[in-house]
């Protein structure tokens, strides 16, 4: 084969394979934007935060109507959060705790257009590691359930209709970490800075050699001159 049909072929494979890279980046955020998720997807065991639960397509191409979101074990309380866009209706189990929200929406949430609701959580300190969020997205045509849990060892990203997740941290004991973290840099200071009268003895010695290092070396190049 002559130099330039060689060429010619591995230009064409390099443009196959950057086309093929194109595609799957393009591929990747699509599928994942597919899916209801939670934001933040962390959260500290005993403390508080807001949760928002948000989609950006409906059920095969059909407009969204509802979610339904069944709340797991764990949590101290639940207050859904107002919003003109959506009615709430909350349901509660037997002990008085919120087990479930749906928000509808007072217009169906075109598919190409993106949702989102929210709701403020509180956690106990026994909170478990793990909170999974079931959602049943209800659409004009047809309804989607989000509701699929990863095993031990298993890819979540592998889900076809995956349960949004949020994992909860162990408590630091420090309250909500303001005072921990203010306290940190002064604590850092304090050990770095030298303490009593010796901090000033080497400080002071230090700046009469850097003096006498300064000297020395204006004479050495005067004599050199």
């Amino acid at each position: 084969m002559s130099p330039a049909p060689a060429r010619s072929h591995r230009a064409a494979r390099l443009a196959a394979a950057i086309a093929g890279g194109a595609l799957l980046a393009v591929a990747v955020p699509a599928m994942a934007s597919a899916h209801v998720t939670v934001s933040p997807d962390e959260l500290v065991a005993g403390d508080h935060g807001v949760l928002t639960f948000a989609f950006s397509h409906g059920c095969d191409n059909s407009p969204t109507t509802a979610l339904r979101i069944t709340m797991p074990d764990g949590l101290a309380s639940v207050s859904p959060t107002l919003d003109g866009d959506w009615t709430i209706d909350v349901e509660r189990g037997d002990d008085g705790l919120v087990s479930a929200v749906t928000y509808t929406a007072i217009s169906p949430v075109p598919t190409d257009l993106r949702g989102a609701v929210s709701m403020g959580v509180g956690l106990d300190e026994d909170t478990p590691e793990s909170l999974a969020f079931p959602v049943e997205q209800k659409c004009v045509d047809g309804t989607t359930e989000w509701t699929q849990i990863a095993e031990n060892g298993e890819d979540p990203h592998s889900l076809d209709a995956p349960a949004p997740v949020v994992t909860v941290a162990a408590a630091t004991g420090t309250g909500h970490g303001e005072h921990g973290d203010a306290a940190a840099p002064a604590a850092a200071a304090d050990s770095a800075a030298p303490e009593g009268p010796w901090g000033v003895i080497l400080g002071t010695g230090g700046f009469v050699a850097g003096i006498a290092a300064l000297v020395v070396s204006v004479l050495a190049y005067r004599r050199r001159v």
